[in-house]
């Protein structure tokens, strides 16, 4: 099982404003009913839609309020892909020592990319939410610090390659990643991971995840809906593709390019 987030993590939510914490038990009521309706689909069919879901507009208004706080859609993000203004966003809070996390890189995050990034449809943002100490910290920065020579998804993908763990994620392993993922400078690279724009970077993404209510990885959103952990490719299909239809009577996301 995913490990949790520590009670001394956990109490960083706490200062979260009021509209967000009702958003987020509208998000576990919503993952209940999902799970409720999936119950007596065949194994690996996505589960059906909840009609009281997509009927509710003040809890769509939740998840669209909940979009707008977490997706960046930042110009050069390197830890992005896709389109800026594409209509659908996908957010994964995700750390390196995490298995499952590893299994949507290799299995799921690709057929994604394929076949709906290539087409225009959905852009996927990583956020660092590092749960299992030190060493996914370190990984964590390595990929920051990639992501600053523009190859964060060739050592984001290898670091997935396989379960890496401990000492698998000491500096010399992950600087020797760095190298066979293309990262030319490698005295920037180690400088960039040890940087207070790494740690800064990482405490975003780790602070926003927390005000949110994340306590175990993989955990997505797709426009502001939550998806929890390495689920199906049917699961994330049917997410973007209702989310597609409906952003489609919502004004357009503003901005454009990779």
């Amino acid at each position: 099982m995913p490990k949790t987030a520590s009670p001394a993590r956990k109490l960083a939510a706490i200062g979260a404003v009021l509209a967000l914490v009702v958003a987020v038990i509208a998000i576990g009521v919503a993952i209940a009913k999902s799970a409720q309706s999936g119950r007596d689909t065949e194994p690996g069919a996505a589960p059906a839609a909840s009609p009281e879901a997509e009927e509710d507009p003040a809890q769509q208004k939740m998840f669209d309020d909940l979009a707008k706080r977490t997706s960046r859609r930042a110009d050069g993000d390197p830890l992005a892909v896709g389109k800026k203004n594409a209509p659908v966003v996908l957010v994964e809070y995700a750390d390196y020592q995490c298995s499952f996390c590893g299994r949507f890189t290799r299995e799921t995050q690709p057929e994604l990319i394929k076949k709906y990034v290539d087409a225009g449809t959905l852009r996927i943002e990583f956020r660092n939410f590092t749960v299992f100490g030190a060493d996914s910290e370190r990984a964590a920065r390595a990929s920051w610090a990639a992501g600053q020579q523009g190859k964060f998804w060739q050592l984001h993908d290898a670091l997935y390659a396989k379960t890496r763990k401990g000492a698998a994620l000491a500096e010399d392993k992950l600087v020797g990643l760095a190298r066979s993922s293309g990262v030319d400078d490698l005295d920037k690279f180690r400088a960039d991971m040890k940087s207070a724009d790494a740690a800064k970077a990482l405490k975003k993404d780790q602070d926003e995840g927390y005000q949110l209510g994340v306590q175990s990885t993989p955990s997505f959103l797709v426009n502001g809906r939550p998806v929890a952990g390495a689920q199906p490719l049917a699961v994330f299909s049917q997410a973007i593709e209702e989310a597609a239809r409906t952003a489609k009577h919502q004004p357009a996301a503003k901005g454009g390019g990779k």
